[in-house]
């Protein structure tokens, strides 16, 4: 979405998680007590106008060498970043502007935070990278500290935004965390941008199992108490057997879009075929940004 949306004449403002624990970022979060870098890595890799070959190398993957196998190049970076200027924030920007990126990137909070997840069977989970291998279905998610402040800059973006957009991505590990931050949260639901969710195009393994669009929205709702969403952009382009078949043998399955009960909910829908497959599906990046765009052309039209 985002490598789409740099190509429009927009000022972006990515705000990521800071609840990532596993793999590499886990073993850094824990080494250098800083937040986990991973997201981060990736949102800044998508919104870089740097050559390709470089945001190849923040992505590439040790997988050789006592202490560095399994760490991402990026992340190390990053790490360093951190330690160079003493504060992650600082990273992150000055990083940002070596890679060009277009817009800011900023982290939810300024310090790491652990996602725990209440299971239906009552049981507590602890960890981001825990909880979709629990193998039963999720409740609630909720985050410690619970008071945890999000960024001066990322409340500041958020009420001068014509657009908020939510997704896609791990609805209960990745979206939801992010509107756990109360005042993230609260500027979000004052805000009188449009906003939009855009749904996943396939179900997760161990987190939205058999999900439709409405149960996604419904899981949001349920941790915030407000309906947010002025739109929702969902696939409904055909997916070929093949692929079916491929994502069924790992436990995942098309949401289902269950238009009726969706927009008596009161969301307004664009439906589209969003879907590319090469070696795995992804949202067409073009077709999700122009969709995007529109809308807030539109919204912006019609506020004056």
């Amino acid at each position: 979405m985002l490598r789409g949306l740099k190509q429009k004449p927009l000022d972006i403002t990515a705000i990521v998680t800071v609840a990532d624990d596993g793999g590499s970022s886990g073993i850094l979060r824990e080494e250098m007590q800083m937040p986990p870098p991973g997201d981060i890595r990736n949102v800044l890799a998508a919104l870089a106008d740097a050559e390709p070959l470089l945001a190849d190398m923040l992505s590439y993957r040790f997988l050789n060498g006592k202490g560095l196998a399994g760490h991402s190049l990026g992340n190390l970076i990053l790490a360093a970043m951190t330690d160079i200027s003493g504060d992650f924030v600082a990273g992150v920007r000055e990083l940002s502007r070596v890679l060009a990126v277009r817009g800011r990137v900023l982290p939810a909070a300024n310090q790491a935070i652990v996602l725990k997840a209440e299971m239906e069977d009552g049981s507590i989970v602890v960890g981001e990278s825990t909880i979709p291998k629990a193998g039963i279905a999720i409740k609630r998610v909720f985050i410690e500290p619970a008071n945890v402040e999000p960024l001066p800059e990322a409340i500041e973006a958020i009420a001068r935004a014509d657009a908020i957009l939510m997704g896609p991505g791990s609805l209960y590990t990745s979206i939801i965390p992010n509107l756990l931050v109360p005042k993230l949260a609260d500027a979000i639901v004052k805000s009188d941008a449009v906003k939009i969710f855009v749904c996943n195009v396939m179900t997760q393994p161990g987190e939205t199992d058999n999900y439709s669009v409405s149960d996604h929205l419904a899981a949001v709702q349920a941790h915030i108490g407000h309906q947010l969403f002025d739109y929702v952009i969902v696939n409904d382009g055909e997916i070929p057997a093949q692929v079916h078949q491929m994502y069924a043998e790992q436990g995942s399955t098309a949401v289902h879009l269950d238009m009726e009960e969706v927009t008596r909910r009161g969301y307004k829908v664009i439906a589209d075929t969003l879907v590319l497959f090469r070696t795995y599906l992804r949202h067409d990046a073009a077709k999700l940004s122009n969709h995007i765009y529109q809308l807030v052309v539109d919204w912006k039209n019609r506020k004056g």
